[in-house]
């Protein structure tokens, strides 16, 4: 059944390529992937029509289709993946965090990660907490940078319910990295969380040797 709704949905997508339009958007992410060359409007749209007429599958199904999806080597596909996981969230299973991971670590780019951390596994580990501490602390020290930047940035909507001693000791963890992504992330985090507590994110800052990215991008918020 997952196997049939996936390979309908990717045909249905397809018959919607443009060649021209997936040159622009292959050269702007770096052509790190293929494109149907389906930008996002047409894309939520297309998938909405698709949902109309073919219903969303659930559970298992739902997870088995976003994995195959996964595998198709053109990004639209990763993309319309996330959208069936936000459908999915309320329902996880706790046990669905060993998916979302996998996730993370296959066909990683910022923009499925950022989702993935922020989005998926943010809302999963506030409705599973006890998940935290062993997978949170398996990714900062992991050798996969998309992890480590998993476990900066899954917090990154909690607001007040911020785990602020976590995450400022997960930065501290990865301050000294050279990658761009890492400190991008550290930066984006930090000024998220300065929206709720902005003299907290200024003292972390000054007492921190932060790289020039991390500590600009951090103070942007309250320096506007």
């Amino acid at each position: 059944m997952a196997n049939s709704y996936a390979t309908e949905l990717a045909a249905w997508f397809r018959e919607h390529a443009d060649q021209e339009k997936a040159r622009q958007m292959e050269a702007y992410m770096r052509n790190q992937y293929t494109f149907l060359g389906i930008k996002t409007p047409e894309r939520n749209r297309l998938t909405k029509e698709f949902w109309l007429k073919h219903g969303i599958p659930a559970g298992d199904e739902l997870l088995a289709v976003v994995k195959q999806l996964w595998q198709l080597p053109e990004r639209e596909f990763q993309n319309v993946a996330m959208a069936f996981l936000e459908k999915h969230g309320k329902h996880a299973e706790k046990s669905d965090i060993d998916v979302f991971e996998q996730l993370v670590t296959t066909k990683s780019w910022w923009d499925t990660v950022d989702y993935l951390a922020s989005h998926t596994i943010g809302d999963h580990l506030t409705k599973y907490p006890e998940l935290i501490d062993s997978y949170t602390e398996r990714w900062i020290e992991s050798d996969d940078l998309w992890l480590r930047r998993t476990a900066i940035l899954y917090q990154l909507r909690y607001k007040k319910r911020t785990d602020v001693e976590r995450l400022f000791d997960y930065i501290r963890r990865c301050m000294d990295e050279k990658d761009f992504f890492i400190r991008k992330a550290i930066g984006w985090a930090l000024r998220e969380y300065s929206k709720t507590d902005e003299a907290a994110v200024r003292l972390f800052v000054a007492e921190n040797p932060l790289s020039p990215l991390s500590a600009r991008e951090a103070l942007k918020y309250v320096s506007r």
